[in-house]
């Protein structure tokens, strides 16, 4: 029976991914700060590391197959707030996570961010997110790590974070739904976004460790749509806040390396998903 690790196990997307490996009847561990993850998003059968991404090295066991790489500072205003923790757990834990990689001879699948085809500059998040893409293709080359970038688009779904400060807007909307509030719209709501639903992101990931060959996939839908009209949707008010730094006007797919190489394409689309929310 192989063996994962996952990285940022108890956040969103951690959580979905060790549900639906548990599903699938592999054993699984955890390992978490629990920094932005919570302790409710444990579930049983999985072993949970209450470690630091740095500490990744003390870990004693040694027989693992895989490594889902998910934890991260993954938010951009936060990371205007502490640009070092952005560096320390981003670039630094990405490092460790690779060096630990090497010395064991695991396969890895890191998280990577849509931010990558925009300029670094735009945000400690997105420089620090690009920087552990490039640790990555570093330790493919120079000491032969196996290892799979996998990029995320605008992730949404169960379990997501609802926090203002650490989730994302469709997130959001949901707990202003919940508290009969306006939408909240950063901007006009003219950016475009390629929402991917979280089960998506899953199975890709599951496609990058069976099917991929050391590459960069883009897991997203390669549909955009403009805020404000999935906002409208909801047939709630709508209350837009001033643009802030770092806010990307689209992001996009920009090639089609997973619908090629992995055989991938996104099954939930982000109209479907709200019309069943509002019904």
């Amino acid at each position: 029976m192989k063996k994962f690790l996952v990285t940022g196990g108890v956040g969103f997307i951690g959580l979905n991914l060790i549900k639906k490996l548990i599903e699938n009847g592999y054993n699984v561990t955890s390992l978490d700060n629990y920094s932005t993850g919570n302790k409710s998003n444990e579930i049983k059968g999985v072993d949970y590391l209450d470690m630091d991404i740095e500490e990744i090295l003390n870990i004693k066991e040694n027989d693992f197959d895989i490594c889902f790489h998910l934890a991260a500072q993954s938010r951009v205003q936060p990371s205007f707030d502490n640009p070092q923790e952005s560096l320390r757990v981003n670039v630094n834990g990405t490092i460790k996570v690779m060096e630990w990689a090497k010395k064991n001879n695991i396969k890895v699948i890191y998280a990577g961010s849509s931010s990558k085809h925009h300029d670094p500059s735009d945000s400690p998040y997105a420089m620090t997110k690009f920087l552990g893409e490039e640790i990555c293709k570093l330790y493919k080359k120079s000491f032969n790590v196996n290892v799979e970038i996998a990029r995320f688009y605008n992730v949404y779904g169960p379990y997501e974070n609802i926090d203002e400060k650490y989730g994302n807007v469709i997130g959001i909307w949901r707990a202003k739904v919940k508290e009969n509030k306006p939408l909240t719209i950063v901007g006009d709501g003219n950016q475009k976004r390629d929402f991917t639903h979280v089960d998506d992101i899953v199975r890709g990931c599951f496609l990058a460790w069976k099917k991929g060959r050391q590459s960069e996939y883009m897991l997203g839908t390669k549909k955009q749509y403009r805020v404000i009209d999935i906002a409208k949707m909801y047939n709630r008010p709508i209350k837009l806040l001033p643009s802030r730094r770092g806010e990307r006007f689209k992001s996009s797919i920009i090639n089609n390396n997973a619908s090629k190489h992995l055989n991938y394409k996104a099954k939930v689309d982000i109209k479907d998903y709200i019309n069943n929310f509002i019904k």
